[in-house]
C-alpha cells in the first residue's frame, strides 16, 4: 500500500470557536507533517509526525474549535506483537503505522534516573525481578523488555531523556505521574528544552497549579471529570489554554458543552471499559464517544481505534 506523504501547515481558526470562547491572541501557525492516502479506492488515511516549532503552538493545536477532528493517543506506546510497551522501538512503529501521540510513565531507578516503565516491578515487562527502585540505571541496562505475550526481545527500558531527544520534530509525549517528585520532572523538561513535546498529567488541582507556576508555557492533562472540577479550575489562575480535560469515561453532552465552550478539549481512556467489550460492540462506542463530545481517545488498542477515528477525520 502507497501513501502520499503531503506537508501540511495548518492555520486554527479563532472565529470558529463557540461566542463565549476568549483568547486576546491571534490565530497561530503551528506545523503538522502528516502522511494520508492518495484517495485510492481501498488505502486508509495513515498519521504521521507532529512538530511544534514553540510551547504556544502546541498549547494552540491542543485548543477546542467545532471543526476540530478527533485524536488518538497510544497507552503506554501502543504495544503490540514483538514491541513491548514503553519502549523506544515501539513509539517509531506506533509513530509509523498509528499517531505521533503517545502516554508513558515515568519512573526512578534506584539511583535517581528518570526512565520509561509502568510498572513499579520489573517482573511484569522485563527480564528482571522485583523492584525498580532496587536496581541503578547500569543495572537496568542490562535487562530486556517483554513483548505483550511475554516473549523477551532485543529492546532495553530506555531513559525519560532518551526518548524526549528521539521525539524531537516529530511526537509528543504525555507523561503520567508515577514516582518521579514534581520538581525533578518539572526541572528535566526545562533542561532538555522539551516543553513543546510534553504535556504532564496532573491528577490534582495542586499538582496542576504547581506545574503551571514552574512552566507557565507547559500543556497538562487535568483530571476534570465533573463541573465542580470544573469550577475550581476556572477559579485557579491556570489558563484553560494550558490544558485539556482527562474526563476518563464518557460523559454527558452538557459537560462537553461547558468544556469546549472555554476551548477545553476532552480526553476519554477507552482501555478501561469500551475496550473489554466485544470487537463489534467496542468499534461502535470508539464512534459513539467521539460524536457525544470526546476529542481525544486514550487507547490500549491503537490500531483498532485509530481506523475508527481516522475515517471520522476523513467523512467529517
Amino acid at each position: 500500500m502507497k501513501y502520499l506523504i503531503l506537508f501540511l501547515s495548518f492555520t486554527i481558526s479563532l472565529n470558529a470557536r463557540p461566542a463565549s470562547f476568549k483568547n486576546p491572541n491571534k490565530a497561530k501557525a503551528y506545523n503538522y507533517i502528516i502522511s494520508d492516502s492518495s484517495g485510492k479506492s481501498g488505502e486508509k488515511s495513515v498519521p504521521g509526525k507532529v512538530r511544534f516549532s514553540n510551547p504556544e503552538a502546541m498549547r494552540e493545536f491542543f485548543r477546542y474549535a467545532p471543526d476540530r477532528k478527533p485524536l488518538v493517543f497510544a497507552h503506554r506506546g501502543g504495544t503490540s506483537a514483538g514491541y513491548p510497551e514503553n519502549c523506544i522501538a515501539t513509539f517509531q512503529h506506533t509513530l509509523e503505522t498509528v499517531t505521533p501521540f503517545f502516554e508513558t510513565d515515568p519512573h526512578l531507578t534506584k539511583d535517581s534516573v528518570i526512565v520509561l516503565l509502568h510498572d513499579g516491578v520489573l517482573d511484569r515487562t522485563t527480564t528482571g525481578k522485583g523492584k525498580l527502585s532496587d536496581y541503578t540505571w547500569e543495572e537496568v541496562k542490562k535487562l530486556r523488555l517483554k513483548d505483550p505475550e511475554g516473549n523477551v526481545t532485543n529492546y532495553r527500558i530506555p531513559t525519560l531523556e532518551e526518548a524526549l531527544r528521539w521525539s524531537k520534530g516529530k511526537a509528543v509525549f504525555m507523561l503520567d505521574k508515577k514516582d518521579v517528585p514534581l520538581a525533578m520532572l518539572a526541572d528535566r523538561i526545562k533542561k532538555l528544552n522539551a516543553t513543546s513535546r510534553v504535556i504532564i498529567s496532573a491528577y490534582t488541582l495542586e499538582e496542576a497549579k504547581y506545574h503551571y507556576s514552574q512552566n507557565p508555557d507547559i500543556m497538562l492533562e487535568a483530571f476534570l471529570k465533573n463541573e465542580k472540577e470544573f469550577a475550581e479550575y476556572q477559579s485557579s489562575g491556570i489558563p484553560w489554554e494550558n490544558l485539556f480535560a482527562y474526563v476518563s469515561q464518557p460523559k454527558e453532552k452538557k459537560f462537553y458543552d461547558l468544556l469546549h465552550a472555554n476551548g477545553v478539549m476532552a480526553m476519554v481512556y477507552t482501555a478501561t471499559v469500551i475496550e473489554k467489550q466485544p470487537v463489534e460492540k467496542r468499534l461502535q462506542d470508539y464512534k459513539r464517544a467521539i460524536e457525544g463530545g470526546a476529542d481525544l481517545l486514550l487507547s490500549d488498542r491503537v490500531k483498532e481505534v485509530a481506523e475508527v477515528v481516522y475515517n471520522l477525520r476523513t467523512n467529517k
